[in-house]
């Protein structure tokens, strides 16, 4: 067995990586080496779309907030660093998001909102830890509902048989069972009631959407007991690397592994979003900033 750090919380980011390529888990999370490496290449573009990503998650936030989006579109649009991708993301946001998510408006005095929020739960005596963009509390004539917002910066749009296997999509739902009832008057929130949008500022009107249920609850809670109780019972040698060797095009320990020395390449990952979706990887800038050392 080896020791898993005490401090650790289990995120989406860090169980992805696990199922992705366990060698990657074990020199990310247990070993916590930070390897001198990029992702992708160009590196200045790389780097800019994760700018343009953070900056329009910020404004999302402050919107939510109450500051007004006439304001916040003069920032968009005096942004250096992001060009004329971070004011088209946040037009789509102003026009297509209420619509998609089924509001008059974004944000709407009658609904309960929770922004950049954290819950956590302790499980099979882990911590699981999520971070959510937005939570929402609607009241409607068939009762309340919860809908969890992910906004989505993403270049490429996998496919939603892809996107319903993610980490995120199972722990995010779960979690909220688990440990949102203070958002519901501190009482338990059924899984139905909860909903999860994948919200893509590329395709303002087709957000990716998934409803929750019990049974999903209880397969969902196994299935991250069950990783959990894997990563513990493995050896230090049984942290294999992927076989799928295209993912390493795009790790900062493709060098370390031996699989490779230059980063893959934004333009490769841009080609087919369908095909990148349904080979297992995407890079996603949203998530990029989760990991710490």
């Amino acid at each position: 067995m080896t020791p898993i750090p005490p401090d650790i919380h289990f995120s989406q980011g860090s169980l992805q990586d696990y199922v992705d390529c366990r060698r990657r888990f074990q020199l990310r999370y247990l070993q916590r080496l930070a390897w001198p490496a990029v992702e992708t290449e160009p590196v200045l573009e790389s780097e800019q779309r994760m700018l343009s990503g953070q900056a329009f998650h910020r404004l999302v936030q402050q919107h939510l907030l109450g500051v007004p989006g006439e304001r916040l579109s003069q920032m968009a649009v005096y942004t250096t660093f992001a060009g004329e991708e971070l004011s088209r993301w946040w037009a789509n946001y102003l026009t297509g998001a209420p619509r998609s998510l089924g509001l008059e408006q974004l944000p709407d005095p009658a609904v309960q909102m929770e922004v950049e929020t954290s819950l956590s739960a302790t499980l099979a005596g882990y911590r699981l830890l999520a971070k959510y963009d937005a939570i929402l509390r609607l009241a409607g004539e068939s009762g309340q509902k919860f809908l969890i917002v992910d906004w989505k910066t993403s270049r490429t749009r996998p496919r939603r048989a892809w996107l319903a296997e993610r980490l995120q999509t199972r722990l995010y739902p779960w979690l909220l069972v688990e440990a949102g009832g203070f958002l519901n008057d501190r009482n338990p929130i059924d899984p139905a009631q909860v909903e999860m949008f994948y919200w893509f500022a590329s395709s303002p009107d087709a957000p990716e959407h998934f409803v929750y249920s019990e049974e999903k609850r209880s397969t969902d809670r196994d299935y991250l007991a069950g990783l959990l109780a894997e990563i513990e019972s493995l050896s230090e040698g049984e942290f294999y690397l992927t076989d799928q060797v295209q993912r390493c095009e795009f790790c900062t320990y493709r060098s370390l592994c031996e699989r490779g020395v230059r980063a893959g390449s934004l333009d490769q990952l841009a080609d087919d979003p369908a095909e990148a979706g349904s080979a297992g990887f995407t890079l996603d800038f949203d998530q990029i900033a989760e990991v710490e050392f």
